[in-house]
């Protein structure tokens, strides 16, 4: 019988597909306590369960490739270190060995107890973590569980398949995407989280919240996924299926139509310029980059490098890393973001600081950089020596005062006189950009703009901060909306700072290559986008559409607005 359930679209698009149904959190539980002869069997079951659980990541982490190294990789580290925290494991043994609990009640009360211990926190950053414990426990429940059943599903799919989970961790989408996986229904989590961020960058379509969906779907059912309704059909009749393959011929020829906007020009329908740049951090980037008509690329991530190796990358390696991509980018401008490491990206190298009591508000980005000047000072050098094969700018991440861009400034310039004494080859001047992402760093902009020649405005931090709600908890979507008043406010108020002070504002943040807020942010006044090079057509091609003139003149009407629902009421009325 067909029954409709509806979520909140993630990333849009539609798919057709037998249901695969993963449901690691609702695995039966033996609860028997176990027999002491029993004791010794069921410990070497959970560690050849916890090693596989590793070695799951690790293959993961092998098969990652191109843009998707940032946004996984820092997950499968993350999920690594908790299995192999000494507190989670002496614990799980502690339970078997002396609670007499069978493998998967251990891991099952653990997961709870630690659950409780994260949803206590007062941080709401370290209270979404509470996903990755999840996400680890119930993988080590899965490996556990393969050990005896054959017919015990794997986290896999097959082509044709749809995913019916209740999250779905960064990695094993990744994975799952290059298995052939058409599309992914969730009965939880938020269109801002880093899945549904990779989801839209993979064109996979992604429905969140939608709550019956474990307890209604089956596998194998026929799945209709309409992430543009925001809803999945379970058996679509003959009409959905017609309205399925309506929607691919126009999906087939709307790929045809902006695919003639790769070497179009960006401009308003009143004929005003705008920039459009490339979020990137591997070859696989630029080349999409180049391919899709970008100006430059507004963002490249440096910290991939560090990510995955477990050394430090040497100054040749850098050096190598940033001239191709300076090469790839065959003159364009190029700007490099310096090591932003901290919070959940944490290095193998050991620069991040283990055990921080609020690492989200701890010591990343810059505040990193400069605790190991001597480690900074290798990148400087690699960036210095990049820079003469074209145009580079290089951005700071996380500041917060103009101190830290003068400490930066400074090693600059000392890297540059060690680098003329060794006769190396340097570019005659080096932007400098300050990041924005710390409210304190937006409110004090023009302090900052005293000591930088650029701004980048990284949203998906910023809003984070300034609303004190974390992007992937779902429980607070209706607080982390980059329409709320405060933000948008905010916005502006760097923009217009930047533009009083005659230096070029970008937006390098989730929001700059999502067409729901390209208009939003025409009417604060930007100029300048960056985005993952899959948006930019789609980006194009709505900027493309609207008037400039019209959007700006409407700006304060959108500013005096008291909650984000008034905001995107008048936004939807001023674009119609």
């Amino acid at each position: 019988m067909r029954q409709i359930l509806t979520g909140t679209t993630a990333a849009k698009g539609m798919a057709l597909g037998r249901a695969r149904l993963v449901q690691p959190s609702r695995y039966l539980v033996d609860t028997r306590p176990l027999n002491e002869d029993e004791v010794d069997v069921e410990l070497a079951r959970l560690h050849r369960a916890l090693e596989t659980a590793r070695q799951e990541l690790r293959e993961l982490r092998g098969k990652l490739h191109g843009a998707l190294a940032r946004e996984v990789n820092e997950f499968i580290d993350a999920h690594s270190l908790l299995l192999d925290d000494p507190e989670l494991l002496r614990g799980l043994d502690d339970l078997v060995r002396i609670g007499h609990y069978r493998p998967g009640a251990a891991l099952k009360k653990q997961r709870d107890r630690l659950a409780a211990v994260f949803e206590a926190m007062d941080d709401p950053y370290l209270r979404s973590r509470k996903e990755d414990v999840d996400q680890v426990i119930n993988r080590v429940i899965s490996a556990l569980q393969r050990q005896t059943s054959r017919e015990e599903r794997k986290l896999a799919a097959r082509v044709g398949e749809i995913l019916i989970a209740d999250t779905i961790a960064p990695a094993d989408m990744a994975h799952l995407a290059g298995a052939g996986l058409l599309g992914v229904v969730a009965s939880s989590g938020s269109p801002y989280s880093h899945s549904a961020i990779l989801a839209r960058s993979l064109d996979l379509p992604m429905l969140v919240g939608a709550r019956d969906a474990l307890s209604t779907i089956h596998d194998d059912d026929l799945i209709l996924l309409d992430a543009e309704r925001g809803e999945a059909v379970v058996h679509p009749t003959a009409q959905d299926l017609a309205r399925y393959r309506s929607w691919q011929r126009e999906a087939a020829q709307e790929g045809r139509r902006l695919a003639t906007l790769a070497n179009a020009p960006t401009r308003t329908s009143d004929g005003v310029d705008i920039r459009l740049l490339a979020n990137a951090e591997m070859p696989a980037d630029i080349a999409m980059a180049r391919l899709r008509g970008a100006d430059g690329v507004g963002l490249y991530r440096t910290e991939f490098l560090f990510l995955r190796q477990k050394g430090l990358p040497t100054e040749d390696e850098q050096f190598n890393a940033y001239r191709d991509l300076v090469l790839g980018m065959g003159g364009l401008p190029v700007t490099i973001r310096t090591l932003d490491l901290g919070a959940d990206k944490a290095d193998a190298a050991g620069l991040v600081l283990r055990g921080e009591d609020n690492p989200a508000l701890g010591v990343r980005g810059v505040r990193l950089s400069l605790r190991y000047p001597a480690v900074f000072t290798t990148q400087i050098r690699a960036i210095l020596r990049a820079a003469c094969y074209g145009p580079v700018r290089v951005l700071v991440p996380m500041v917060t005062q103009p101190d830290e861009l003068i400490a930066v400034r400074t090693l600059f310039k000392l890297a540059r006189q060690e680098l003329k004494r060794e006769n190396v080859d340097l570019p005659e001047k080096l932007a400098l950009g300050a990041m924005i992402e710390v409210p304190a760093a937006a409110i004090n902009v023009r302090a900052l703009l005293e000591h930088a020649d650029f701004l980048a405005i990284g949203t998906n931090d910023l809003a984070q901060y300034v609303l004190a709600a974390d992007r992937g908890n779902d429980a607070l979507d209706n607080i982390y909306n980059p329409l709320q008043p405060a933000l948008l406010r905010l916005l502006a108020y760097v923009i217009t700072e930047g533009r009083r002070a005659k230096k070029p504002v970008s937006l390098c943040g989730e929001i700059g290559g999502d067409t729901n807020f390209t208009a939003l942010l025409l009417a604060l006044g930007l100029c300048e986008f960056s985005m993952h090079p899959s948006q930019l057509l789609h980006v194009r091609d709505r900027l493309n559409a609207l008037d400039h003139g019209v959007l700006r003149a409407q700006a304060p009407r959108i500013l005096r607005s008291r909650t984000h629902e008034e905001a995107e009421a008048l936004l939807a009325a001023i674009t119609g």
